[in-house]
């Protein structure tokens, strides 16, 4: 084998260099470093450049630091744990993808346990008029999952704490207050257990997304990069208030009460007292009580359209524009600082490895080399993604006839950690026959693609306007004969096209073409609800009858070809330079804005957990209307009046927080902001104005903090890609694939920590104990 080779080309022939060190094998810290089994020191010479090892010790352990410390580089995770066999076995185990699969599944039990608990959301309808009774689990059941799951968080706890030690354990804030979590939760706990699950308030459930936070590291960069912005937000948000207070201020002299009675409607809707203005003009700025707030007064005077149009200017289009221009900048800053120290993370764990690799062996070098065949065994045991392995083993195979690799050979081959994949289709089939061959040219050419693209436009074409002409028909009236024939015709044609580009690609060159497999998944569907159709129409009955018994009717099966053709036409998406451009924008959001999505999660999590706390059961409709079953307004009595654009009237009556599903709702509708407002005031009008500063603070934190953040993310993500695939055509960005992370996108802004940097932290790691 070549490895052996390798192996065999440079037995010993290394060193190490630049300083001294002393680290720990299996003795460790904790188990007597100075002469311990395993223990090793190691003197460096910065002059000298050399190393020698005093004790003899397990190369096994050298293999195995090595392995950790690239998995750390490859995942951004800090170096500072544990060395030893033992603790290094642990380490791999814990984050192994078992045990983190098993860590999410208990985060996510812990979070979904708010729907099953009291007030259970298993309800088919969040509609207090016409809502069943939800079936509410009984006490202990909740309640032994949930220590279930904490008895998981606190054997985690122990795993992390131990493997860091008791000195980082003190210095992470994260990992304290993981601690403060836990003891206040099982207390929480107990004390709902003794009063047989009775207890009107559950404060453990507002901690819950704490486990979401603290087992990302990525989320906690996110979290902290939002906290560093916000003292730049804070300033514009506080000239936002300066702005509403003034208007304000002028509003309420402006449409202040007179005797004339019809010339007080804008008083009496939006300027009778100082909140009842300032909450019409914050709603005004959000535009979704707009023009309803300026009519009473622009119908008695159109120069009254000047005061709301310049508030609107101003708070609207200027200083909310200039909010989403500052966290944009700010926070695209505080990201890159995060970015930053995830590459100080991965060059440490780099830097690390060699520095143990040196050490293999028992001869002094001239200079710090690694063997090869040391590289490449500690890359057959890394877990690590196939590609990224292939790439570097190819790199260090390079180095074979050396033997050996110095320092900035080693730090240079972990380069294509950095790159992107690119993922090169495979090749095309070769056939002897010239016919073959020319069939085959004729059906890999693009015009084959434009073509099958025209035919899936016709076919949207005909289904829409057999929609236009079968509208105002009933589904007996309705050719759905005629429909079915033409969906078959077409149907052949993608079959067709299926399979001749199989024959023209190959089936792996097909399967490698996501639109193929998209277009192919399709087809196959298609084909087999139209031999479906065949079988259960055509041959149990001879006149196509609509009304025939069947699980499906012929018209709802032909609704769903229908709808599958349509969705089919999505294929077109990859062929339109642009169109593939934001979908892959879009697609890459999904994967790199997880962390993003997760702050979400909790955001909304806690603002639901205190909305069920401060106004649950809080509006409940009049006993006249809880007898309706379809919500028609013909029926309700005369003894309930409903305002109009109120929430009693434009029945919002599902969106409230009976619930925690419902109040997930109530919240996104309000996050939205088009009739937040509605909201708003019934709440503060069935319990206190002060219900109107929890929709205030939600809005700002949702629509106002996180909406801009997304929307920050989303134009350096699409700035990122379009100025790389600037140059290239529709065939180069179909050729290859390209998978972009947060790090990749920063990386031409990346500054690369130095040497000088990368020992320093090395010779503050508390489990190496290096000694310069």
């Amino acid at each position: 084998m070549e490895t052996d080779s390798l192996l065999a080309g440079c037995s010993g022939d290394y060193g190490c260099s630049s300083g001294s060190e002393q680290a720990d094998g299996p003795g460790g810290p904790w188990g007597g470093r100075a002469g311990g089994a395993g223990s090793r020191r190691m003197s460096y010479s910065v002059a000298g450049e050399s190393c020698s090892v005093e004790r003899d010790t397990d190369n096994d352990l050298y293999i195995q630091q090595a392995v950790v410390f690239i998995e750390d580089a490859i995942q951004y995770r800090s170096i500072n744990h544990r060395v030893d066999a033992s603790s290094l076995r642990l380490y791999r185990c814990y984050y192994s993808r078992i045990c983190q699969w098993a860590l999410g599944l208990t985060i996510a039990v812990v979070l979904l346990l708010a729907f099953v608990e009291r007030p259970s959301s298993l309800s088919l309808s969040s509609d207090p008029r016409q809502r069943s009774p939800a079936w509410e689990p009984p006490c202990g059941f909740t309640e032994s999952m949930e220590m279930l799951c904490l008895i998981i968080f606190t054997l985690d706890l122990s795993v992390k704490s131990y493997l860091i030690g008791w000195e980082e354990f003190r210095k992470s804030k994260w990992l304290m207050g993981y601690t403060v979590v836990l003891t206040f939760s099982t207390i929480d706990w107990m004390l709902s257990v003794s009063m047989e699950c009775d207890e009107k308030l559950r404060v453990r459930r507002l901690l819950r997304p704490f486990f979401l936070l603290q087992n990302s590291s990525l989320m906690k960069k996110t979290l902290k990069c939002i906290k560093r912005t916000l003292p730049e937000i804070a300033s514009v948000i506080l000239l936002l208030a300066l702005h509403l207070c003034l208007f304000t201020m002028i509003g309420m002299l402006l449409f202040a009460k007179t005797e004339d009675p019809k010339q007080n409607g804008e008083w009496e809707l939006h300027f009778r007292n100082l909140t009842n203005s300032f909450t019409s003009l914050l709603v005004l700025l959000t535009t979704a009580n707009n023009p309803d707030v300026m009519i009473p007064a622009y119908s008695l005077n159109r120069a009254y359209s000047i005061f709301f149009v310049t508030f609107s200017v101003i708070g609207t289009y200027c200083l909310m524009n200039l909010l989403t221009a500052i966290i944009y900048n700010q926070f695209r800053g505080y990201l890159l600082m995060s970015v930053q120290t995830s590459i100080l993370r991965r060059r440490l764990g780099i830097r690390a490895t060699f520095q143990v690799l040196s050490c293999l062996g028992d001869r002094q070098a001239a200079r710090e080399r690694v063997r090869v065949g040391a590289v490449l065994e500690v890359m057959s045991r890394v877990h690590m993604k196939s590609y990224y392995r292939a790439a570097i083993t190819k790199e260090v195979q390079q180095y074979g006839q050396a033997g050996c690799m110095d320092r900035e050979q080693f730090s240079k081959i972990f380069d294509q950690l950095d790159k992107d994949r690119i993922k090169e289709h495979p090749p095309l089939p070769q056939y002897n026959s010239p016919v073959l061959q020319r069939l085959q040219d004729v059906f890999s050419h693009y015009y084959l693609t434009i073509l099958g693209n025209a035919v899936a436009l016709a076919n949207v074409v005909c289904i829409c306007t057999v929609l236009v002409l079968n509208s105002e028909k009933s589904t007996t009236e309705r050719d759905n004969y005629l429909m079915e024939i033409i969906n078959l015709c077409f149907i052949l044609y993608y079959l067709f096209e299926m399979c001749v580009k199989i024959f023209a690609l190959g089936c792996r060159g097909y399967l490698s073409y996501r639109n193929n497999v998209f277009d192919g998944f399709l087809t196959i569907l298609l084909l087999a609800l139209q031999v479906a159709i065949f079988v259960t129409f055509s041959l149990s009955s001879s006149d196509w009858d609509p009304s025939s018994p069947s699980v499906l009717s012929l018209w709802e099966m032909i609704r769903l070809v229908n709808m599958l053709i349509v969705f089919r036409f999505l294929r077109i998406i990859p062929d339109i330079k642009l169109m593939a451009l934001v979908a892959s924008t879009l697609l890459d959001l999904l994967k790199n804005l997880r962390a993003f999505a997760g702050i979400l999660v909790v955001v909304y999590y806690v603002y639901a957990v205190v909305g069920i706390w401060l106004f649950e059961g809080a509006i409940k409709p009049p006993p006249e209307m809880s007898v309706l079953s379809n919500g028609s307004m013909e029926n309700i009595t005369s003894n309930f009046s409903m305002e109009c654009g109120t929430y009693e009237q434009l029945g919002y009556w599902p969106n409230n927080f009976d619930d925690f599903a419902a109040s997930i709702m109530l919240l996104y509708d309000v996050m939205v902001v088009n009739n937040w407002q509605a909201f708003m005031e019934a709440y503060s009008r069935y319990t206190t104005e002060w219900a109107k500063v929890y929709f205030v603070c939600w809005w700002l934190t949702s629509s106002v903090m996180w909406v801009n953040l997304f929307v920050a993310l989303i134009l350096e993500n699409f700035i990122y890609r379009w100025d790389r695939s600037h140059s290239c055509s529709v065939t180069d960005v179909e050729r290859i694939r390209y998978e972009t992370s947060v790090q990749l996108m920063f990386r031409e802004k990346i500054q690369e920590p130095t040497e000088e940097e990368l020992l320093c932290q090395l010779h503050q790691h508390p489990h190496l104990h290096l000694h310069w």
